[in-house]
């Protein structure tokens, strides 16, 4: 079971919120025995991307040695350009 608070890896690609597999986020809650999980994800200046609930078969720990990547949100159900004032989108 994946401890609350670990980060984790999406194994799996969820286009509509606009995550793909490779994409690490944080557990926020670990429901029954490690069934399922509600995964926060966050963009760089650290605004939530997505909270979702995944199946424990959709996200794995991180391993030793492995790097972060950055990559530029995609348009999902969360457009990065309107979260503070001033964006590029206003």
């Amino acid at each position: 079971m994946i401890a609350e608070h670990s980060m984790v890896v999406l194994t799996s690609d969820r286009p509509t919120s606009g995550l793909f597999a490779g994409d690490v986020g944080a557990v926020v809650h670990a429901y029954a025995n490690g069934s399922a999980y509600e995964v926060e994800f966050i963009d760089g200046d650290g605004s939530t991307v997505a909270c979702i609930t995944l199946d424990a078969k959709d996200v794995r720990s991180m391993n030793r040695g492995e790097l972060l990547h950055i990559r530029r949100h995609t348009e999902g159900t969360n457009n990065p350009m309107d979260r503070s004032e001033g964006s590029a989108a206003s």
